[in-house]
């Protein structure tokens, strides 16, 4: 089992649970918004905004920590991780913030606790990264976008 050393930082709210999982073979943990000022945050139609956890992670070398979205906030509102997955680096030491985005038509609430998201370990391979003129041929070849049919 990996290990996450997660530091609180200064405007932690105590009162808050750290990242958890929710049934006992859940893959991800849910993590949750925590403002300074403990109070409500909107989101507008159309933008996207950083939200804070009130924590930052030591991560094992060889693992990133991926930020998905939680399925139930995504069914239920426009609200969504932007970036999905998220990659949070073994070597990053800042403060956990989600990239979330109002697709809707209507402003979306984030209160002070709110699950906003879910953070899942996984193991990195990195390439080694060669420079050749030639690629081997496939039966796909340059086909992009579609290229392999609609159903």
């Amino acid at each position: 089992m990996a290990y996450i050393k997660i530091k609180k930082l200064e405007h932690f709210d105590e009162n808050l649970a750290i990242p958890a999982y929710e049934t006992k073979d859940a893959a991800g943990a849910d993590i949750r918004a925590c403002f300074e000022n403990k109070d409500t945050f909107i989101i507008n139609p159309g933008k996207r905004v950083l939200i804070p956890t009130g924590l930052s992670f030591e991560i094992e070398p060889g693992y990133e920590v991926q930020v998905r979205p939680r399925s139930g906030l995504s069914l239920k509102t426009n609200l969504l991780v932007v970036n999905s997955p998220g990659t949070i680096d073994a070597d990053y030491r800042g403060e956990v913030k989600i990239i979330m985005g109002n697709f809707g038509d209507d402003d979306i609430v984030i209160n002070h606790g709110d699950r906003i998201a879910q953070i899942v370990l996984a193991p990195i391979v990195q390439a080694n990264f060669e420079l050749t003129d030639n690629l081997s041929s496939t039966q796909r070849g340059e086909g992009g976008f579609g290229s392999t049919g609609v159903s």
